[in-house]
C-alpha cells in the first residue's frame, strides 16, 4: 500500500473494519466507457492487503474492471458515531475457476453464513465470472465522526 489519507484511524484499523462482522456491502466506484461515473455494491473479503470480490465479465463492473483496473471502494458504519473507509486501488481478474470456488465459499461464508458459503462459492465458480484482486494503492479512514 503507498498511502494513508486524512485519517483518525489507528493502524491497521481500515482491515478490522472490512473483516467485522456481520460483513458490511462495500459500495465499489468505477467509471463507464463515457468517463460517467458509477457505482454499485459488492461482497468483499481481504487477502492480506488485497481486497477481493467477485462479479460477472459482462456486468457493467467487470467490462469497467477489464478496461481500466482504477476503483474506489467505500465502506461505513451508519451508527452513531459513525465511521467510514473510502479506499483507492488498482484491480486485476482472474477467471481460474479454482480461485473462484476457493474465494466465492469464503465471500459466501461472510455474507450469508458458513453453511451456505459452499453454494454461493459453486454457483459463481463458472465460465464468464471474474474474481477481481485490489492492490489498495491509497486508504482514507474517519472514525468517531459525529464526537
Amino acid at each position: 500500500m503507498s498511502g494513508m489519507g486524512y485519517t483518525n484511524a489507528p493502524d491497521g484499523w481500515w482491515k478490522a473494519f472490512i473483516q467485522e462482522t456481520p460483513a458490511r456491502t462495500a459500495k465499489l466506484g468505477i467509471v463507464r466507457k463515457d468517463g460517467s461515473p458509477h457505482v454499485s455494491p459488492v461482497w468483499i473479503t481481504l487477502d492480506g492487503d488485497d481486497i477481493i470480490f467477485m462479479t460477472s465479465r459482462t456486468s457493467l463492473k467487470g467490462k469497467a474492471i477489464l478496461r481500466d483496473g482504477r476503483v474506489s471502494i467505500c465502506l461505513d458504519d451508519e451508527r452513531p458515531p459513525f465511521a467510514f473507509l473510502t479506499i483507492a486501488g488498482t484491480a486485476t481478474t482472474s477467471e481460474n475457476l479454482d480461485e473462484l470456488l476457493e474465494w466465492g465459499t469464503k465471500i459466501g461464508g461472510r455474507y450469508m453464513g458458513e453453511e451456505n458459503g459452499a453454494k454461493f462459492g459453486e454457483r459463481n465458480a463458472v465460465s464468464g465470472e471474474l474474481l477481481v484482486r485490489v492492490k489498495v494503492d491509497r486508504v482514507t479512514a474517519k472514525v468517531d465522526v459525529a464526537g
